[in-house]
């Protein structure tokens, strides 16, 4: 065991990799409900989903674990899914087989260039400013979909938007307040699996609220269901359509697991002596497998999780503790009827709460310069105002490039930068006369 994930080298022991691993997946397991119901809301099969979300994040932590050997667990990200069925499937009106499509190609272009060790390269020129907006945008937009889905924000209250009365008549908000609180407490009182642990206590408290129910003859073990197997539409991969939302999948998840691999390699000294992130090439093809091996199943973009920090905060250190996540995850697939049970006043607390988690990234933005402030306030506005992550991330380099321009400083805008604002502009365009 030590000969293979180096455990004396890194300074830690089975027991703790153990303890870590089962904390990491206690901290992200909420994705195994939230995953489900966020895709099955675009056509899919809750129970299909719920499969590939097992299986993917399994197949992709196993090899973090055993290429990387790193403490980094992946699933279907957050806000990927979001996009997935919000802005591709309901707002562009696109099926979901075309947005597997489009996952898929992501994916296996993200195995080319981790191989080749362009990605790195491409994280590079993008502006530090717009990376952590595109975080602080998505957390919103995330905050705003979980806010709706309890059913807490509505456009009946005399306002754009507004609070509901938390009375009788909307007792699903009033369960899912009741499950933000807990949420925060837990979290507050760093109770590990805070997220997860607020998903069943909420969906407890709304059975006597009638907002959970419980269906006759109900068994709480079962044989998971059949996942969307290579279910792909490749006839519209060839349309302007298809290379915006290829494109949006791309850059959002080129973050991702670049973030989360500096997270969690700064909190846990997972770093060369140049300062560098321990085996990134290995843990970014982890990342693009993952990615490919979701899309085969039937899910959403894999990407690494925020949330392994967690484990590493319980002493893990190596690719054993992805191990431990791995297995969990695989054996949570015979569990999936407990999950069903779980409706969206339980899983809104968690859908707002990991907005909070993703709004930390608002503190690195440069906002006293307007170069940098400005495209980064646009690009956060714009995600959950325009109920769109694609527009968000248009506006931003566009803006991106008109602040340097005009603040005159061209130099600082990289040729990726310019590239990109020169497609959106003319997408933007080809939108307005088709």
């Amino acid at each position: 065991m030590d000969k293979l994930f180096h455990l004396k080298e890194r300074g830690t022991t089975v027991s703790r990799e153990i303890i870590g691993g089962i904390t990491t997946f206690l901290a992200m397991a909420y994705i195994l409900a939230v995953n489900p119901g966020i895709l099955s809301a675009s056509g899919m099969n809750w129970g299909s989903v719920f499969t590939a979300t097992a299986v993917s994040a399994a197949i992709a932590t196993l090899v973090m674990a055993f290429i990387a050997n790193l403490p980094v667990a992946l699933a279907p990200g957050l806000g990927l899914n979001a996009f997935f069925t919000f802005s591709v499937v309901m707002g562009m009106g696109c099926t979901w087989q075309f947005a597997l499509t489009a996952v898929l190609l992501e994916g296996i272009l993200f195995i080319i260039l981790s191989i080749c060790g362009i990605r790195e390269a491409i994280i590079k020129s993008i502006p530090e400013g717009l990376k952590k907006a595109v975080a602080v945008g998505i957390g919103l937009f995330i905050t705003i979909i979980g806010l709706a889905n309890a059913g807490i924000v509505s456009t009946e209250t005399g306002t754009l938007i507004g609070f509901v009365n938390f009375n009788g008549q909307h007792t699903a908000a009033i369960v899912a307040m009741i499950g933000l609180i807990i949420t925060i407490v837990l979290y507050t009182l760093n109770v590990p699996g805070a997220i997860l642990i607020g998903i069943i206590l909420t969906t407890i408290i709304g059975i006597p609220f009638g907002v959970t129910t419980i269906p006759e003859n109900f068994k709480p073990f079962s044989m998971p269901e059949t996942p969307h197997l290579f279910a792909f539409d490749f006839s519209q991969i060839l349309t302007g359509k298809f290379f915006v939302v290829f494109f949006t999948f791309l850059f959002t998840d080129l973050f991702d697991t670049i973030g989360t691999l500096l997270g969690v390699a700064e909190q846990g000294n997972l770093k060369d002596k140049d300062g560098n992130v321990l085996n990134a090439k290995g843990a970014l093809l982890a990342d693009a497998i993952g990615t490919v091996a979701g899309a085969c199943l039937g899910t959403s973009t894999v990407t690494s999780f925020v949330e392994s920090s967690s484990g590493v905060a319980a002493g893990a250190r190596t690719g054993l503790a992805s191990v431990v996540t791995a297995i969990l995850f695989l054996l949570s697939l015979f569990l999936s009827p407990l999950f069903f049970l779980i409706p969206a006043a339980a899983t809104a607390p968690a859908l707002i709460f990991v907005g909070y988690l993703m709004m930390k990234a608002v503190t690195g933005i440069k906002f006293d310069d307007p170069t940098e402030g400005i495209p980064a306030f646009i690009t956060i506005i714009t995600m959950p105002f325009a109920y769109s992550i694609s527009k968000g991330i248009a506006f931003g380099i566009i803006s991106y490039v008109i602040a340097k321009c005009a603040g005159k400083k061209i130099k600082e805008i990289p040729v990726v930068t310019w590239v990109l604002a020169v497609i959106f502009i003319a997408d933007i365009i080809f939108e307005a006369v088709k």
